[in-house]
């Protein structure tokens, strides 16, 4: 769907092509990753096909409208097509310069909402749903190290040092590396798995060979083994890597550690978990609880 989109605008409106690829160029080169390309591309098509030209060319109070239009949507994704298309466009107009009309975009709050996270014995109840040994240990994997869909995608074989018991996880957001504990729970499976499947070069191949496991194939793989639980919170492959990072801050973990195994680039993005984690010292009640105890 969204590469028929961007085609699509490549072919009807005049110039759109030269200008999206040098918006592909920036992004990457700002460490944006290839979701982001994608993201932005898709809305920039989209609202470049609905006028028939680029958004450079399109009035201020007519870019206003159609934003609006987004935010009265009645699908459920309407929110993220509004802050994709604000970001793309806030991005398109400052590689042409016009610094002016990025600023008088519409101003984006971040969500303020605690992130989901599955107790432990949800999470032993969703690893052992699946059918399947391969997704099995990929969703394991994804939880014991932390992992965002598109790191666990990319890990190739070489990647699990069994010798010093790492991962490398390479080139992820920001375009950094980084190396996370293997746990050895999840080194049992992995052999198991390797036994079964032999897969090559990537960790996880998808349906060609020699072709990496998709995150779209990660994210059924998680719904499919969600189906066969009683968990009845709403959540994605993300929430394993926030269930890992509020387990490691429950079982005494600095926050600066925490930060570095998941590749934050910033203290305060990881702080979030401080407001999840179930405190874990025994000495803490509640003041009601002392007023009646007896003197």
């Amino acid at each position: 769907m969204t590469e028929t989109l961007i085609l699509k605008a490549c072919h009807e409106v005049a110039g759109f092509l030269k200008v999206i690829n040098e918006l592909e160029r920036k992004i990457v080169l700002s460490g944006g990753s290839q979701s982001t390309v994608k993201n932005y591309s898709r809305k920039i098509a989209q609202m470049s096909l609905h006028f028939g030209k680029l958004p450079d060319e399109i009035s201020e109070n007519q870019i206003e409208e159609y934003l609006y239009s987004l935010t009265q949507s009645s699908k459920t994704t309407s929110l993220s097509d509004f802050k994709h298309t604000v970001y793309g466009l806030r991005s398109y107009f400052r590689l042409l310069g016009y610094e002016e009309r990025a600023i008088k975009l519409p101003k984006l709050h971040r969500d303020k909402k605690l992130p989901v996270v599955l107790n432990r014995q949800e999470s032993r109840m969703l690893f052992a749903a699946s059918s399947q040994l391969k997704h099995r240990v990929m969703l394991s994997l994804i939880y014991s190290a932390g992992l965002r869909v598109g790191e666990l995608c990319r890990l190739k074989i070489s990647d699990i040092d069994s010798g010093r018991m790492m991962i490398h996880i390479r080139q992820s957001k920001y375009n950094k590396d980084r190396y996370v504990p293997l746990s050895p729970l999840i080194l049992e499976g992995l052999r198991k798995y390797f036994q079964a499947c032999k897969p090559v070069e990537w960790l996880f191949n998808g349906k060609k060979p020699g072709v990496q496991m998709s995150p779209h194939g990660v994210q059924w793989a998680m719904r499919e083994a969600i189906k066969k639980t009683k968990i009845r919170k709403a959540i994605t492959v993300h929430t394993l890597r926030h269930s890992y990072a509020t387990h490691l801050l429950e079982e005494g973990m600095d926050i600066v550690s925490i930060k570095e195994l998941l590749g934050h680039a910033r203290i305060e993005t990881t702080m979030v978990y401080l407001h999840v984690a179930k405190p874990n010292r025994s000495n803490l009640f509640s003041p009601f609880d002392r007023l009646y105890n007896k003197e």
